[in-house]
């Protein structure tokens, strides 16, 4: 089973933050290239990424739901 972001919840969370994806791209450590991929589901976050993007929004394992979404 993979992983995705869901997009629209990142960008309504970066834009209470009022930071742009490329900054939070820099915040987690990847690329903006990769960030926008993520963003729009050509790749998906690997575990270790997942928890970055959780402490940036200083949310724990059960916010999972709210940012990321299960794919069959």
């Amino acid at each position: 089973m993979k992983v995705a972001i869901r997009s629209n919840r990142i960008r309504k969370i970066l834009a209470k933050k009022n930071m742009s994806q490329n900054c939070f791209a820099m915040r987690l450590g990847v690329s903006s290239s990769y960030m926008s991929q993520l963003m729009l589901g050509i790749r998906n976050p690997s575990p270790s990424l997942r928890v970055r993007i959780l402490a940036e929004f200083k949310m724990d394992e059960s916010g999972f739901d709210e940012i990321f979404i299960l794919k069959g």
